[in-house]
């Protein structure tokens, strides 16, 4: 049984960041990686540092640990929301980074037409529908590292299936619509994140947790010290743990409704995107420093 068909939530302490993304990928179930194609989404929303965006000795990480594996191409792709893609990824140094690690990295805002492939509406929110890159669909595999934070602009909370919005185009090359303005400003941005993840597989995620915002956010806000590192091949259960952490820190404006009852999670688990209030996610600590905070994140996921 893979872990997609029994999520699972590995949690490490992330004092060594080195060998909490180790421990995470050891357990990932990702198979013989020899020569396989790897695209990473990780957040680099704005230029600002972590944890508004991903710490990069995770990514350098990460593509260590692909590289060993014998990996072959290895692919960053990005779009930022604030600010100039290209701009944030220079000011933190990823081009930098990707010169000494040895992956290629994809400024989707400059990618044309024929690298996006049209969603149609269908039954989702998305009133023309939108428009993904090609590179997660392309890939044997994706692997996602996302941040740990609320969003202070509606979406309110930013993880693993808001980090999915940077694989959608603004505005594609040709078209004057702004497929990011009808998000922001739609009573229904929440679901129409989570009909992001529908359309494109997942292998595993790395969420770093080291620190966390439990207000404001992306870029800015409350910043806490939770100390860990989590992952898991399901994108829902590893941002219903999300959740219950930042409740834990004092996080205020995601409610006291369930957890698997918030909008963005309710609408990905429709979807079958990943685990639901029904499924018994397993949490799953590498180590004892852990193995607390796995206690108390069941306890909030099983609340009802």
């Amino acid at each position: 049984m893979s872990l997609k068909d029994n999520p699972r939530v590995f949690l490490t302490d992330c004092s060594d960041r080195d060998a909490a993304v180790r421990s995470l990928l050891e357990n990932a179930g990702l198979g013989d990686l020899s020569g396989k194609s790897v695209a990473i989404k990780a957040n680099f929303n704005s230029a600002d540092p972590f944890p508004a965006s991903t710490h990069p000795d995770t990514l350098r990480s990460i593509v260590t640990l692909l590289n060993e594996a014998g990996a072959g191409e290895i692919t960053l792709a990005e779009r930022s929301g604030m600010g100039d893609t290209r701009e944030n990824l220079e000011k933190l140094g990823i081009f930098a980074l990707s010169e000494q690690s040895g992956f290629r990295v994809v400024v989707l805002d400059d990618e044309p037409k024929d690298r996006w492939i049209h969603v149609e509406r269908g039954g989702s929110h998305w009133l023309r529908g939108f428009y993904l890159s090609k590179v997660v669909l392309e890939a044997d595999v994706v692997i996602q590292t996302c941040c740990l934070k609320t969003h202070g602009y509606g979406g309110h909370f930013t993880m693993s299936l808001k980090n999915s919005v940077g694989l959608v185009a603004k505005q594609v090359p040709g078209g004057i619509y702004d497929y990011m303005h009808e998000l922001h400003g739609s009573p229904f941005q929440r679901l129409m994140i989570a009909e992001i993840n529908k359309h494109y597989s997942v292998d595993f995620v790395i969420m770093d947790g080291a620190k966390a915002f439990v207000s404001g956010g992306p870029d800015k806000g409350e910043e806490v010290d939770p100390g860990l590192m989590l992952g898991s091949a399901d994108r829902v259960a590893v941002d219903a743990a999300g959740v219950a952490i930042l409740r834990e820190f004092g996080c205020t404006t995601l409610g006291k409704k369930p957890v698997f009852e918030l909008d963005q999670l309710r609408r990905a688990v429709e979807l079958g995107v990943g685990a639901g209030p029904a499924t018994v996610v397993e949490l799953v600590p590498l180590d004892e420093a852990s193995k607390g905070a796995a206690e108390r994140i069941r306890a909030e996921l099983a609340r009802e």
